[in-house]
């Protein structure tokens, strides 16, 4: 394993390692390591001859300076973790000044309102801090694939856009959210949750299902409320969004229309820890 912290070692390794026809995958990650993360990488070692993991709080999509001073992080367990799933796995953990040198700015996109809506609502600028982070790594590694996970599946159609506009010749591979034997979908920040709380949190894993159950025999917004007040009726619970909507523009709808592709998302602050999780309807 080669851990690195500037962009200048990066590039020196990756000029000598990487060969005609050789395929690098990237997995971007915040760092605390779960599951999750495990799955990401996993996939691609399997898929990869070089795997890089990147390790970097990015400030920038943070729009609550309380939710990134308490961002949980342990660099030396992350890699003792990755170290684990193999030896051939090399890590890119850079300070803040070496990915932005020239100070804390976004880069701006046009990503047809997919920023705008559901997490965009309520984190401004977030989705421009997530593009800009990863276009910067993207610059840096040029990797084939890059790994993200189903979780936050918002931010892989922003991405999907980013590749896009930049024309990165990247793949971008979207794997299946893990969870907690109760349901509850891996995240660092579940870390921050009482005990009690991480058990009862498996309340937002089983409205998505009734609402996966339910979403062609009942009004769209009849059903929402409901696991609205089935959710926020818990103690330390309160539902931010909840909302169906078509993936292919993030359009909320009102109402089941068979040719359009549904995903239900769902944001649930508990305590002061947002939790956002989403399934595929149809």
């Amino acid at each position: 394993m080669i851990v690195c912290s500037l962009k200048s070692s990066v590039e020196k390794e990756l000029k000598a390692s990487i060969k005609p026809k050789h395929v690098l995958g990237l997995v971007p990650t915040m760092g605390f390591l779960h599951n999750g993360h495990i799955s990401l990488i996993e996939k691609a070692v399997k898929d990869c001859d070089h795997v890089w993991v990147s390790i970097f709080i990015n400030p920038i999509q943070f729009n609550n300076q309380n939710d990134l001073d308490n961002y949980p992080k342990n660099l030396k367990k992350d890699l003792n973790l990755i170290k684990s799933i193999s030896e051939k796995i090399n890590v890119f953990s850079p300070p803040i000044n070496e990915m932005y040198d020239d100070g804390l700015r976004h880069k701006y996109y046009n990503f047809d309102g997919i920023d705008s809506e559901l997490e965009g609502r309520f984190r401004s600028k977030h989705f421009l801090g997530v593009a800009t982070i990863v276009s910067k790594l993207f610059d840096l590694f040029k990797p084939n694939k890059a790994f993200f996970g189903e979780k936050d599946f918002q931010q892989t159609q922003i991405i999907r856009k980013l590749i896009e506009i930049e024309k990165h010749k990247t793949e971008l591979i979207i794997c299946p959210t893990v969870r907690d034997k109760n349901g509850l979908a891996m995240s660092s920040r579940n870390s921050l949750l009482s005990k009690k709380n991480r058990e009862k949190a498996s309340l937002i894993f089983q409205n998505l299902l009734f609402i996966k159950k339910n979403y062609k025999k009942h009004d769209f917004e009849e059903l929402i409320l409901k696991c609205k007040e089935n959710i926020d009726s818990n103690k330390d619970f309160k539902t931010e969004y909840l909302e169906i909507v078509d993936y292919n523009d993030f359009k909320i709808l009102n109402k089941f229309v068979t040719k359009k592709s549904l995903r239900v998302f769902i944001c649930v602050k508990v305590g002061d820890v947002r939790l956002i999780d989403n399934i595929l309807l149809n």
